[in-house]
């Protein structure tokens, strides 16, 4: 027992020494005090002699006062600095018999401490109801809590789009279709005295880009009624139910105003498949999507109401969603035609200063495949590089370079001087060249070996058919063609540099190759195995409800045969392009040092160089007929 004392005295009599050393300042409470403080070791060991009369302590303040026996009655009290936490110390008093008792902090309340949390409370139940009352009253916000369920659709009475179909260019046929709509909310007569029904629905389908949401906004505007408008993905929530409840606002707003328009932009994103995919499909998607079905087209009607949707992935919808009687008219939106992008160019260049010489059929014509927000783009860029340049109209070449940065990129510095310039060279020339002596490839416009953004050494740039792209018919001598020049550059390096010196340029030349030639003969049809399609194009998306991936539809010895003939294909063409490069290996050279030295030949020039060496640029056939192992490429 002794021996334990020691160990607690000694213990705490290096405790003492560290407070005495981290407290050494009395607090302010005890500060008039003119007697000296006991140490805390002197304390315990009047506990443990049991000398202590009586003693206070002050948790809160960490001071102790006593008594000791003997003293006379009005003595000052002495005093001791305490730990922070010090529970053995309560111990030790009991253990010993001490008088003493815990005097609580002189300035603690408890009612007040009580108080305080009670006003706490009811001013944070002013702000839940205050926060509460704004999210009610208003029509839109981020966190309306009582609107939750209500559609987030955004309404006007009367169209403030600003946009007729004067502004819409490009897509006249179905500007016709549409025009039936607006007609029929104008003079709905027109159309019942004969017993006719207007659709009640209409989607437009079409590539992104090509003047959906455009079409919308120009109903709206011609038609003069009140508009809702709303995007598929507001429908669908976290919590299963708000979708379909957002639905139900929407139409039920709908009926008080009609006749109206409610569109609904990239209905895709609530119209999927349902139970499409492995594990079943969203509960929240498909509840939404079948309140909307039952509203377009259930138990009651929706007279006066015309839905207009948009999207650019039609065969991902639901058949439900497709069948007359919902959406019973599809409108096409594609890709405009030259008329069409002639007078998209028309609307878009009205604001923009533009030089008399700038031809808009000539741009028009050099842009096949463009959309019209494609389109838009173009003249943009051509404007901020000529305020760039600090010009005062847009001008050709601000208009060839935006036509460039947007195919292919950003211009970047010239190549030095290097082996590395005079390869990229040499492999931009054998793809200009057999663009120009090939006879049914499209024509060159320009060959440059100015680097664009995304490591782009060089490019070769054709002047694309407008016919063949508008119609989307390609021939196999054609496709032929652009096989041959695509390994061009190839062919090129290795005629020559050798096999040796051959490098990465033409990785994705290769890459084109493999995939064309690939389709030609599983797809097309355009081999010697038949006319037979071997394969769909389609992996089988198992998120659409597709086939679990790829499955070979063919047994292991039609793939052996498949192999041969893309091999025999590419061989073909290969060497094709190897022969006519060498056979003209001098007029290679001179077209080389011309790009060295200006790094770009416009299509007219290059043919030019080609016609004085006394090369036919016709399109005259210059090479044997195929080979007879390829028979159906005679």
């Amino acid at each position: 027992m002794n021996q334990k004392l020691g160990q607690r005295r000694w213990v705490r009599q290096l405790s003492a020494l560290v407070v005495g050393v981290v407290l050494s300042q009395p607090l302010p409470v005890l500060a008039e005090s003119k007697d000296e403080n006991v140490s805390y070791s002197d304390f315990i060991e009047h506990i443990e002699a049991r000398r202590i009369k009586t003693a206070k302590i002050y948790e809160k303040q960490r001071i102790a006062e006593f008594k000791l026996k003997g003293q006379p009655e009005d003595a000052e009290y002495s005093k001791v600095i305490l730990f922070d936490k010090d529970p053995e110390l309560f111990s030790i008093l009991r253990e010993n018999k001490v008088d003493f008792e815990q005097v609580p902090d002189p300035g603690e309340n408890p009612l007040l401490g009580i108080l305080s949390q009670f006003l706490l409370f009811i001013f944070i139940i002013f702000l839940f109801l205050v926060f509460l009352r704004r999210t009610a009253g208003s029509s839109s916000g981020p966190g309306q809590i009582l609107n939750f369920g209500k559609s987030k659709a955004r309404f006007q009475m009367e169209s403030e789009t600003g946009v007729t179909f004067v502004d819409v260019a490009g897509i006249e046929e179905a500007k016709e279709e549409l025009q039936e709509v607006v007609t029929f909310l104008k003079q709905p007569e027109r159309f019942t005295a004969v017993g006719a029904r207007i659709p009640r629905g209409v989607l437009l389908i079409g590539p992104p880009g090509t003047g959906k949401t455009l079409l919308a906004k120009a109903i709206s505007g011609e038609a003069g009624v009140p508009f809702f408008s709303i995007s598929g993905s507001e429908f669908v929530e976290m919590f299963v139910g708000v979708g379909a409840s957002r639905v139900r606002d929407l139409f039920k707003k709908a009926k008080e105003n009609a006749p109206c328009l409610v569109f609904i932009d990239e209905i895709d994103a609530v119209g999927r498949q349902r139970g499409a995919g492995i594990g079943g499909g969203n509960d929240e998607r498909e509840q939404t999507l079948n309140q909307l079905l039952t509203e377009m087209d259930g138990f009651e009607g929706n007279t006066g109401i015309i839905i207009i949707a948009a999207t650019n992935r039609p065969d991902i919808l639901d058949t439900a969603l497709l069948r007359p009687g919902r959406f019973d008219r599809q409108v096409t939106v594609d890709l405009p035609a030259f008329k069409g992008r002639l007078g998209i160019l028309e609307v878009h260049s009205r604001e923009k200063k533009m030089s008399p010489q700038v031809s808009l059929e000539a741009i028009a014509r050099r842009t096949p495949g463009f959309s019209g927000a494609a389109l838009a783009n173009l003249l943009n860029e051509a404007a901020i590089l000529t305020a760039r340049r600090r010009k005062d109209a847009i001008t050709e070449l601000e208009v060839d370079d935006a036509i460039d940065r947007i195919t292919i990129g950003l211009a970047m510095a010239p190549h030095l001087d290097s082996k590395k310039k005079w390869l990229i060279a040499y492999h931009e020339v054998g793809h200009a060249l057999l663009e120009t002596l090939l006879k049914d490839a499209d024509p060159l416009n320009k060959v440059t070996i100015l680097p664009r953004s995304g490591g782009i050494g060089g490019f070769s740039q054709p002047i694309y058919n407008e016919e063949r792209v508008d119609s989307g018919l390609y021939t196999r001598a054609f496709i032929i063609d652009q096989i041959t020049i695509l390994l061009g550059g190839r062919a090129a390096e290795v005629e020559v540099f050798g096999d040796a010196e051959v490098t990465i340029g033409a990785s994705s030349d290769i890459k084109q190759v493999a995939s064309l030639t690939r389709e030609m003969v599983t797809q097309l049809g355009m081999s010697d195995l038949g006319y037979v399609a071997l394969e769909s194009g389609n992996g089988g998306d198992v998120f659409l409800g597709g086939d679990w991936g790829n499955r070979a539809e063919y047994s292991q010895e039609m793939a052996v045969q498949i192999d041969r003939q893309v091999r025999d294909i590419v061989m073909y063409c290969y060497e094709k392009a190897r022969r006519m490069l060498r056979e003209n290996r001098s007029l290679v050279d001179k077209l080389v040092e011309v790009l060295l030295e200006r790094e770009t030949i416009e299509g007219d020039e290059f043919r030019q160089i080609v016609v004085d060496y006394g090369q036919a640029v016709d399109k005259k056939p210059i090479l044997p007929e195929p080979l007879p192992s390829l028979p159906i490429l005679s």
